[in-house]
């Protein structure tokens, strides 16, 4: 006899809420750092691919971000819609990276930080190049300044996001075996 797979997860529902409205609020809080400002938003995407895979810890990053984007950014609908896929592609990558293993060390865990914020990276080189170039049309050379330019701070968040969301994951991860809310959220 084939096992009824449950259609709706609760604790997964309430799970993925709570890390994308995490993911908005720290984006909301930004710190001059080296002629950039620095964030916890991608941090938390990578923490929301590890710990609930590739593609509900995606929705989650996706959500959070694509919410701060639409409401809190001022952004129109096609860049809150870039926003959602970089960032769950973001997440995505880590949390396959991860998924791949039996058990995470944290090394594993390093790597796929790497991983999902390098994607991030040139995902956002990409759409800065594509507007850059062909929405407002400037010429060569003053698209690959403003790409060099934004490339800068978007290396230093992405080294913030893989010192610091290693350990915010391995801050979070005893707590939810601990309570069961990992194994119900898996379920």
């Amino acid at each position: 006899m084939q096992k009824e797979k449950k259609a709706f997860n609760p604790y997964l529902i309430t799970s993925l809420a709570i890390m994308a409205a995490i993911i908005y609020v720290v984006t909301l809080f930004r710190f001059p750092f080296l002629g950039s400002k620095v964030h916890f938003a991608n941090s938390m995407c990578l923490v929301a691919g590890l710990l609930f895979g590739p593609v509900y810890g995606g929705v989650a990053a996706g959500l959070g971000s694509a919410l701060y984007d639409a409401f809190a950014g001022g952004y129109d609908f096609i860049n809150v819609l870039i926003t959602f896929v970089s960032k769950f592609a973001m997440a995505y990558v880590c949390g396959l990276i991860v998924k791949k293993a039996d058990k995470a060390s944290v090394a594993r865990v390093v790597v796929a930080c790497i991983a999902g914020a390098l994607t991030y990276v040139a995902l956002y080189m990409l759409k800065t190049f594509i507007y850059q170039a062909f929405v407002y049309g400037y010429p060569m050379d003053a698209v690959w300044a403003t790409v060099v330019s934004k490339l800068i701070p978007s290396l230093i968040n992405a080294l913030v996001a893989v010192i610091s969301a290693p350990i915010f994951y391995h801050a979070v991860l005893p707590a939810m075996k601990h309570t069961g809310i990992l194994s119900k959220v898996a379920a």
